[in-house]
């Protein structure tokens, strides 16, 4: 008579590591991310490649990319740089600024206004310390987009259109702030400069939209506003961008109607 096999219907994914070896993983994984924290902090403004902080870590390059991809969303490291990574807002003592539950989702549908009005991309950031991090994107209908960042990009606030409107809606003393940690990084941003961020703010505040091109790319020129919640509050900022030929004056302030119309009709107003 065939014995029954207790085990027949156990998969092995059901049966839990022994706690000795689940605590020994995490251990591991906790010694090597903070391995990457001490190189990403000693790699400073100039950052360091991924094949240099694999030589740095003793780690393979597909853990120091997934290490690196949870650092960043937690805003412990950042691209310094196209290939570069170094330390983020909060290695740097910043902090992420508030930010309403589900922005992102709560953007979207503005983004989707925004871009099928006037053909471009169109782009939601937020503030993370002395950054901006672009929490959404959507691609608009004409036939060549200018795709500036893509979501999870984190750069110096200010740099690019949705930055500078979020930077200009800050109080002078965070401004002020903002400027100086950014300062070593600005130059590789097409030259910007302090001096430049400055007269930038001044230029938004007066315009009530913010207009700024060829310095987080070059040959492309951006729309931003900023997004304030109930208390008034800056709390993100919407951008366009597109090609410099497709930025006359009079588009700019068409697109700057569409960014302020499309949050109206989900916030009651913008900046």
């Amino acid at each position: 008579m065939r014995q029954a096999n207790t085990n027949e219907n156990v998969h092995q994914a059901d049966i839990p590591a022994p706690p000795g070896l689940a605590e020994a993983a995490d251990g591991r994984t906790l010694r090597r991310g903070l391995r990457l924290l001490d190189a990403l902090q000693a790699a400073g403004d100039e950052g360091l490649r991924v094949v240099d902080l694999c030589r740095a870590t003793g780690l393979e390059r597909a853990t120091v990319h997934r290490l690196l991809d949870i650092l960043q969303d937690s805003g412990y490291a950042q691209r310094s740089g196209r290939f570069r990574y170094g330390p983020g807002a909060r290695l740097q003592g910043g902090a992420p600024a508030r930010v309403l539950p589900n922005m992102a989702v709560r953007l979207l549908p503005v983004l989707a206004r925004v871009s099928q009005t006037c053909g471009d991309a169109a782009f939601a950031v937020v503030r993370e310390g002395p950054l901006s991090h672009c929490i959404a994107r959507h691609v608009g209908t004409h036939p060549v987009q200018v795709l500036v960042i893509q979501v999870g990009t984190r750069q110096p606030l200010g740099v690019g259109a949705a930055g500078l409107a979020l930077l200009a809606a800050l109080p002078d003393a965070e401004v002020q702030a903002v400027v100086a940690a950014n300062a070593p990084q600005l130059p590789r941003y097409g030259g910007m400069t302090p001096e430049r961020q400055h007269i930038l703010v001044r230029a938004t505040r007066e315009r009530g939209w913010s207009v700024v091109g060829n310095h987080a790319t070059r040959d492309v020129l951006g729309v931003g506003m900023a997004v304030h919640d109930e208390r008034g509050e800056p709390v993100a900022a919407i951008s366009v961008a597109s090609t410099l030929a497709r930025m006359p004056r009079q588009r700019q302030q068409m697109i700057a109607r569409a960014c302020r119309e499309g949050l109206r009709a989900l916030y009651g107003g913008a900046s």
